[in-house]
């Protein structure tokens, strides 16, 4: 704080999390207790989800002059910093918002930007860089998930964030004193101060939530633990972890005997726990393919429809319409058919075209309606005959295929081609671009001459761009 009083606060967050009423208590706050306040904003259209930097500058009330405030925060010269999620408060970092002097507040749940959802590979930022650096810069960081604090109270994040400002003691202000800014506000009252106090509660603790702490999962059926048991007995520790996550998935995705297929391939591999371990992770994603079964059933499932809901925190009285876009492909009708049919139409020009005219257009679909509800539901159920599919003899086909060759492979090549079912994922054109980025590499190392080193030059070239520049180049280089 500078040593005429004069306090400046930036509040950043992400468009719909209430940044804006956040900064309305604060000026408020201010205001009540004999400060002159002012509040800015500046919204960043260009950002991800309309992401704003909210302004407060206070001093206290002086009848010799009117002090003149900015508006705009200035770098290296910003008191306290909120954040509403962990990139931002990287944002304010990056922007030199955060100091020595700054007491920064962020949650630290992530929400993806498109450009992290859209990589080839995983594209997401290192929010563990970002946690570091916050310690690291700032005079005191306090981190939580304020987003699961908030929908544990049933209240919002700005709540939240506000809470936890006032257990800071950055503002030289009481905790009656923020609490009567909320209810002078008059919105959702209640809620809010329970919102508050949880974050009170939570700053308290003055820790940052550990990010991708791996827990081990405990199985809640006999099954399950029958395969827990076995995963312990017979694959090395360090890839118990996605084993046992992988053989729920996979239960999930189909049943128990899918499950049991997937343990005995990953027995079948010999090599160190770190081929082991990534093989646990890789072959349980490509085993779970996204077929139109599969988007179906995630579609219609009861906890989807629940997660809605309490996104857009619609109250039990009201109804929630959800209305989707789809444009599934011929390719993709035929391999939910049975093996036979589904290549005897593909193998047709005449029926391909004749029924290809059907599938051109996407489809807005909604699936709260009772219509496209039960026709999804019975497309869901079609996992009682995903063995018999076309989609699913390819698929197991080419997993076997890869398998053989990880088998027979140097340890040290053979990490490297597991690694590779990074480029097979989603569905669609993202699949088939991902499926022959892989193909072309594969192809490359049964030629001969491709060290591990090669592979993974050669991965990491096809993740760069989804035309397949870099991987082309790459392989004529």
């Amino acid at each position: 704080m500078s040593t005429s009083g004069r306090i400046s606060i930036a509040v950043l967050g992400l468009g719909g999390q209430g940044g804006g009423v956040l900064a309305d208590w604060i000026v408020q706050l201010g205001a009540n207790n004999g400060y002159v306040t002012q509040g800015t904003s500046v919204p960043g259209v260009a950002q991800r989800t309309g992401a704003t930097v909210y302004y407060v500058e206070m001093m206290p009330r002086s009848e010799a002059a009117t002090p003149l405030l900015a508006l705009m925060p200035v770098p290296g010269d910003v008191d306290i910093v909120v954040a509403s999620e962990l990139m931002e408060a990287g944002r304010a970092i990056l922007r030199g918002f955060v100091s020595d002097r700054t007491v920064l507040i962020g949650s630290t749940h992530r929400v993806y930007a498109i450009d992290e959802k859209s990589a080839m590979g995983d594209g997401r930022a290192s929010g563990e860089r970002i946690i570091a650096a916050a310690k690291q810069r700032a005079g005191r960081y306090i981190g939580f998930d304020m987003e699961d604090a908030a929908e544990r109270a049933g209240s919002v994040i700005s709540s939240v964030m506000f809470g936890a400002l006032c257990a800071s003691g950055a503002l030289p202000f009481g905790r009656d004193a923020f609490e009567a800014a909320i209810v002078s506000g008059g919105k959702a009252v209640e809620a809010n101060l329970r919102g508050f106090a949880a974050g009170h509660a939570a700053a308290l603790c003055d820790s940052a939530t550990p990010l991708d702490a791996q827990q081990m999962p405990t199985a809640s059926t006999e099954k399950g633990r029958a395969l827990q048991a076995r995963i312990q007995a017979n694959l090395p520790q360090a890839a118990q972890y996605f084993a046992i996550e992988g053989a729920r998935r996979l239960m999930d995705y189909q049943d128990p005997a899918y499950a049991d297929l997937y343990l005995a391939r990953l027995e079948s591999l010999s090599g160190n726990a770190d081929l082991i371990t990534e093989a646990a992770r890789y072959l349980a994603l490509w085993m779970s393919y996204e077929d139109t079964i599969r988007v179906a059933d995630l579609k219609v499932r009861e906890t989807r429809f629940e997660r809605v809901r309490a996104e857009v925190k619609a109250k039990d009285d009201q109804i929630v319409q959800l209305t989707e876009y789809m444009h599934p492909r011929l390719e993709e009708i035929c391999e939910t058919l049975p093996a036979g049919m589904g290549r005897t139409i593909l193998a047709s020009p005449r029926l391909s075209g004749w029924l290809g005219g059907m599938f051109t257009k996407g489809r807005h679909v909604e699936t709260t309606s009772l219509r496209w509800f039960l026709m999804l539901s019975v497309l869901a159920s079609g996992r009682c005959w995903r063995r018999s599919t076309l989609r699913y003899q390819t698929e197991q086909a080419r997993i076997e295929a890869w398998l053989d060759i990880v088998r027979s492979a140097d340890p040290d090549v053979a990490l490297e081609l597991v690694k590779c079912q990074r480029l097979i994922k989603g569905y669609g054109d993202t699949f088939e671009r991902g499926l022959h980025n892989f193909n072309r590499i594969i192809e490359r190392y049964r030629s001969g001459g491709l060290s591990a080193s090669g592979i993974a030059r050669l991965r990491e070239a096809a993740l760069a761009d989804e035309k397949g520049d870099a991987l082309q180049a790459a392989l004529a280089g």
